[in-house]
């Protein structure tokens, strides 16, 4: 076991050298971003051709209108930053299934599905733009790449240098289907843990500001969802309470708006920030600061 655990030390200081934008989380990073997009497009391509896509002509093309806003923002959030090619292999596509479940969920590079089930929770286009953006962020925070990696670790300890040379992949598709809940858990959100289910949501609300959407609508939104059925007690469940994510984003309402004003000119109507208020966050923050920077 000490030696395993060396090793993956090791093998941690040699390929963790990515991080979470916005946030500036350090993140374990043993697959490449090119087997990851592989083999989950494959896994998305085998889904969508079986799903039941929406006749909603008007649910549909909303899906698709927030969704690319949503992009847009995520692609000018980079672009200012000057980190264009960490996106250059995403390809977004969204897609609105006929499922009475309600759920949507994310797959790394950019392919998005929400299900008919939530839009009675999103109401309108803003609270769309609230799953659209956590889905979003799960993409862009490679919340993917990290479970597979964590899985490597877990499994097969001094063997995931095998995945590492691309020498076991049949192993890593067993990895990607345990991820992703396939065959037998389709359409449900991906068991991402609470810390990136939180930060999906702080990265959310980001993009949302960015996209010209009120990062208030976040509480609200939440609030319903908390209606819909039983919540599993936090302790015995992969995402956090209600409680827990409505007190985080109320946390992080200020910085969303400040970022929201930098670039709109204003605050959302209705909004009043603390006095002295500023965008808070610490010097691993990439948010931007000026209008300037953002053109749609």
């Amino acid at each position: 076991m000490k030696k395993i655990g060396l090793f993956l030390f090791i093998i941690s200081a040699l390929y963790a050298c990515s991080s979470v934008p916005i946030t500036g989380r350090k993140q374990l990073n043993l697959v490449s971003d090119s087997e990851v997009l592989s083999l989950s497009l494959q896994e998305y391509k085998d889904y969508i051709q079986t799903a039941k896509k929406s006749t909603d002509k008007n649910a549909t093309a909303l899906v698709v209108k927030v969704g690319q806003n949503i992009a847009k923002a995520v692609e000018l959030y980079y672009k200012s930053i000057s980190a264009d090619e960490l996106i250059n292999d995403y390809s977004w596509e969204f897609n609105l299934i006929d499922d009475a479940q309600v759920n949507a969920f994310c797959m790394p590079g950019g392919k998005i599905v929400v299900y008919t089930g939530i839009l009675p929770v999103t109401q309108d286009e803003t609270g769309l733009a609230v799953v659209l953006g956590h889905e979003v962020a799960h993409a862009v925070a490679k919340h993917a790449n990290e479970r597979m990696s964590q899985q490597v670790a877990a499994q097969y300890g001094a063997q995931a240098v095998d995945m590492l040379t691309g020498k076991a992949s049949e192993k890593m598709k067993v990895i990607t289907q345990q991820v992703y809940g396939l065959g037998t858990q389709y359409g449900v959100l991906l068991p991402f843990n609470r810390k990136q289910e939180l930060e999906a949501d702080h990265l959310g609300l980001i993009f949302m500001a960015i996209a010209g959407y009120n990062p208030q609508t976040a509480i609200p939104f939440w609030q319903r969802m908390s209606q819909n059925g039983q919540s599993v007690p936090e302790f015995m469940s992969t995402h956090p309470s209600d409680v827990t994510r409505i007190a985080d984003i109320q946390k992080e309402l200020p910085e969303a708006m400040e970022v929201y004003k930098s670039i709109w000119g204003k605050y959302p109507a209705g909004y009043t920030p603390a006095p002295g208020a500023t965008t808070p966050g610490s010097s691993n923050t990439s948010t931007p600061k000026t209008s300037s920077q953002w053109r749609f």
